[in-house]
């Protein structure tokens, strides 16, 4: 089996809030949006995000329904070509209705980010990683940078 991941499915609290978020305010197109159901949003090349509500989703799992708590534990990240595009997409996050966890800034990794919460607690990255390449095979290559002088 080749290891890959898809898809990502995101317990989200309120389907139609996560949809005025990514989709209205973000500007996210959906592959597919199934109206009280699940959203799907194209991120990169072949791979989605799957906005479900989380009751909906711990019933999927064949879980009791309270057992899938929304945004917690995990935070996705978008990689960007630079730390104006990192101010950039936490603006528009903000404008579509954002959480500030972490405001803008050098990290000690040696790039630029960002940490914001969406209405529904998911919580994001954003980061410049002059470390990051992608090669048009889709492999990606990191390495570590140095990081700034504080």
């Amino acid at each position: 089996m080749q290891p890959r991941l898809d898809l990502v499915t995101v317990a989200v609290p309120d389907l139609d809030a996560a949809r005025r978020f990514y989709v209205d305010g973000l500007g996210w197109e959906p592959a597919l949006d199934v109206p009280g159901e699940v959203i799907f949003l194209q991120l990169n090349h072949g791979l989605l995000v799957a906005l479900f509500g989380a009751a909906d989703l711990a019933a999927d799992m064949g879980e009791d329904r309270d057992s899938v708590a929304p945004g917690a534990g995990y935070a996705l990240a978008q990689i960007v070509g630079s730390p104006e595009e990192v101010r950039e997409v936490l603006a528009r996050a903000q404008e579509a209705g954002a959480t500030v966890i972490k405001p803008a800034q050098y990290a000690p990794f040696g790039g630029y980010h960002c940490y914001f919460a969406d209405p529904g607690g998911v919580r994001w990255e954003v980061a410049y990683n002059p470390g990051w390449q992608v090669s048009p095979d889709g492999r990606v290559r990191i390495q570590p940078v140095d990081a700034p002088e504080a």
